[in-house]
């Protein structure tokens, strides 16, 4: 898209490109005005929030990093954490945090975000989570309040309520979680049924070039290169889509070992990097603020065999001290030499996943916005609900926090002497994003040392 610039009178932050069928709301640009104070810190830049969460926690040893400065200041990671290696100054990595109501594949998966407690006596996480919490407060700004996203689950537990449920409105009301590519984009970018063969971007595109004529060069290019991310992701969707229906009628296999669904990349990575572009997506044009993904169900038994060396399921591998292959975790099939070969490929399936994570932060990070970028205007928190996975242990949860937004200092590793509790991390991000709130749980202070 080539637009001439014409500059103009300024134009509302809401401003939205609507085509019929189509909503897209836009990216901060130079000409839009201030934001009103709706919240205690609103500014022209928002705080984002996301909730990025995965099963089964990490083997012991693999979430210490390999060498920490004075003030513990990151030096450098370890084998296990590499991916994130160039984003170190960029994230916070947590020792001896803990939930002390939460534990297990269920209930730890349940209350991660809550504080509560779950005891599979019936349905009730202890509270409402910290993403609708925070969608209460934000989404009154933006076009969706929250989104709550999951890749489809697979094995055993992938219907079970607890070990799919991060995200609750209310005590005992999990929120539905999307797996679709497809879905998520017209949640966010299509307002009617309409027009749905085409793409959303030849339908505000007469609305987009008279935008782009009021608009300076700079603005000009911050339009152009967030619609073309949007259509780059539309052609991925087209491709899934395409894929999916083939290898379902060729009786194929996903790269996971599952039968293809609708939609789904047959590979694994391309699945889950859709769902993050998505969150990037949404991020950029500030259709939402707070965003929880599962990467995976709480217990999840997905086949990692695509990573070289690995062999059987996720949650079979957590149990490294197991190496018969005859116990209830196991599929009846996979057994393992040694228990160090079985934790190393536990360990690589964990790495496989920052590798995910390290792509989406790094997205966060080219995106320019204000005075820095997504990721400087975001809070960004990562991990488990459980510490060694053999263990079930609710101690030394493997957790990073990643972005600058509220004025976070990044870089440290935070290795408190005594346990601290997760909440203080989640009253911490609400409070800088703006959500006024005194404290959640049974915190009423929260984390201030960075």
């Amino acid at each position: 898209m080539n637009f001439s610039t014409n500059p103009a009178k300024r134009i509302s932050r809401r401003t939205l490109l609507k085509g019929l069928g189509a909503t897209i709301a836009l990216p901060l640009l130079d000409i839009m005005e201030p934001l009103a104070a709706t919240t205690k810190n609103s500014s022209q830049t928002p705080v984002r929030l996301a909730y990025l969460y995965f099963p089964n926690g990490a083997p012991e040893g693999t979430w210490e990093p390999e060498k920490v400065e004075a003030k513990s200041k990151l030096q450098k990671l370890n084998e296990w954490m590499s991916p994130l290696e160039d984003l170190k100054q960029d994230i916070n990595v947590f020792s001896n945090f803990w939930t002390p109501r939460g534990n297990g594949h269920g209930a730890g998966t349940a209350t991660w975000l809550t504080g509560g407690g779950y005891n599979g006596r019936e349905v009730n996480a202890g509270g409402i989570s910290c993403d609708q919490i925070a969608a209460e407060y934000l989404g009154k700004d933006t076009l969706v309040p929250s989104l709550e996203l999951s890749t489809q689950g697979e094995g055993y537990f992938s219907n079970d309520l607890p070990r799919n449920s991060i995200s609750w409105s209310r005590n005992n009301t999990p929120l539905p979680r999307e797996t679709q590519p497809r879905l998520v984009f017209d949640r966010m970018f299509r307002s009617t049924d309409q027009n749905l063969n085409k793409s959303v971007l030849d339908l505000v595109i007469a609305q987009a070039k008279t935008l782009a004529q009021q608009s300076s060069q700079s603005d000009q290019r911050k339009i152009e290169e967030y619609l073309e991310s949007i259509r780059s992701v539309e052609r991925r969707l087209a491709f899934a889509d395409k894929q999916s229906k083939e290898a379902k009628k060729d009786n194929a296999l996903t790269e996971t070992l599952s039968r293809p669904q609708p939609g789904i990349p047959l590979q694994h990575q391309e699945y889950m990097r859709l769902m993050l572009d998505l969150c990037v997506l949404a991020y950029w044009g500030d259709a939402t603020r707070v965003t929880s993904f599962m990467l995976d169900h709480g217990q999840s038994n997905r086949y990692f065999n695509f990573i070289d060396g690995v062999e059987g399921t996720w949650h079979a591998l957590s149990h490294w001290r197991d190496i018969s292959g005859e116990t209830e975790d196991d599929d009846g099939k996979t057994s393992w030499k040694s228990r160090t070969s079985k934790k190393s490929m536990y360990a690589e399936v964990v790495k496989w996943h920052h590798q995910q994570v390290a792509y989406f932060l790094k997205k966060m990070k080219s995106v320019q916005e204000g005075e820095g970028s997504l990721l400087d205007n975001s809070l960004i928190l990562y991990g488990s609900s459980l510490g060694d996975g053999h263990e079930h242990s609710e101690t030394n949860l493997p957790l990073i926090l990643a972005g600058g937004g509220g004025k976070t200092q990044t870089g440290h590793l935070l290795n408190p002497k005594k346990r601290v509790s997760v909440s203080k991390i989640h009253l911490m991000m609400l409070q800088r994003a703006g959500v006024r709130i005194d404290e959640f749980k049974d915190e009423d202070q929260p984390l201030n040392s960075i």
